[in-house]
């Protein structure tokens, strides 16, 4: 038996697969950024934090905004996608978060983070990353309600920020999905 030619999706194919998934999807998410400078980092978060259907960005710090023009080239204008707020200091970022409904979850390596895969990830979380160069600050991993880190098996220290939110955001969705029972079906 052959197995039939596999195509891409048309555009209206792929905008039905994606209605799919939005239907099921109910949990709010959320993402702070605390002093991510990087321009492409930032960008690319803000491309992944849309796909994945997140509501709000606090860009607390110094983060780079995206009205600056390299943020622009990676985000390729989803940052019309998900409301941000520039300059916000990053405590009140998780305090506003905590008072929208949020239980805040930073990613870092501490003594007592949970691994991704073992984390509680289905529910409404608002996820905060921390600079390329320091991660979250000591004042943000007190105020997280949680913290979480991403397993690693090479020889490497930490992931990318980017690569980092990408990967936490998918899994965070993928919980959530898992949980419901949630299967797109083309």
């Amino acid at each position: 038996m052959t197995t039939p030619a596999r195509r891409q999706l048309r555009q209206t194919d792929v905008k039905r697969l994606n209605r799919t998934w939005r239907r099921g999807t109910e949990k709010r998410l959320s993402v702070i950024l605390e002093s991510v400078t990087g321009p492409f980092n930032v960008g690319s978060i803000f491309r992944t934090a849309a796909a994945f259907g997140a509501e709000r960005m606090w860009l607390a710090g110094n983060s780079t905004p995206p009205t600056n023009p390299k943020v622009q080239k990676t985000a390729l204008g989803t940052d019309r996608l998900v409301p941000w707020e520039e300059a916000v200091p990053a405590l009140d970022a998780v305090r506003e978060a905590k008072q929208d409904g949020y239980t805040v979850i930073a990613v870092e390596l501490t003594g007592d983070a949970v691994p991704l895969h073992q984390a509680r990830l289905d529910r409404d979380v608002c996820l905060v990353l921390g600079s390329e160069d320091h991660g979250c600050s000591p004042a943000v991993l007190q105020a997280a309600d949680e913290v979480i880190y991403i397993p690693q098996v090479g020889r490497v220290g930490s992931f990318n920020v980017g690569v980092a939110a990408a990967i936490v955001l998918a899994e965070t969705r993928r919980q959530e999905w898992a949980a419901a029972g949630t299967g797109a079906q083309g």
